[in-house]
């Protein structure tokens, strides 16, 4: 059963090209470490809500657009294989500069129970 990295964020809305830019060059880094596919989702129509919203969870400030990402993942082994192997590569380099704030983003993992998230294989891109 497939397994979903999912995250949510806020960014600059002047850091679109940025993100994307930085999003795509990561996906090649992601598929070499097992992933299906990955998804960058900006927001077009994320509503404030009464009581909470993707915005309010996020602390999106009102020069920030939210978005929602994910990846998808053979299983929960390969993902956990994944982020060991990410740290160590990463270890000893400088945090790239990111086009967000990385500590608001809200991320967790999440087992597929029912569908599918592969509507096709490899990058996907919202745009």
């Amino acid at each position: 059963m497939t397994y979903v990295s999912g995250f949510l964020l806020a960014a600059p809305t002047a850091n679109r090209d940025a993100y994307r830019k930085q999003a795509e060059e990561a996906w090649p880094m992601f598929k070499g470490y097992g992933a299906l596919s990955m998804v960058e989702g900006w927001g077009d129509e994320v509503p404030d809500g009464k009581i909470n919203s993707i915005n309010s969870a996020v602390m999106r400030k009102e020069d920030e657009t939210s978005l929602f990402s994910w990846i998808v993942w053979p299983d929960k082994k390969t993902s956990d294989e994944a982020e060991q192997k990410m740290m160590a590569d990463m270890q000893g380099q400088p945090m790239p500069e990111m086009p967000f704030d990385g500590k608001r983003m809200i991320i967790g993992g999440f087992q597929t129970i029912v569908g599918d998230p592969l509507v096709k294989t490899g990058y996907m891109m919202a745009r």
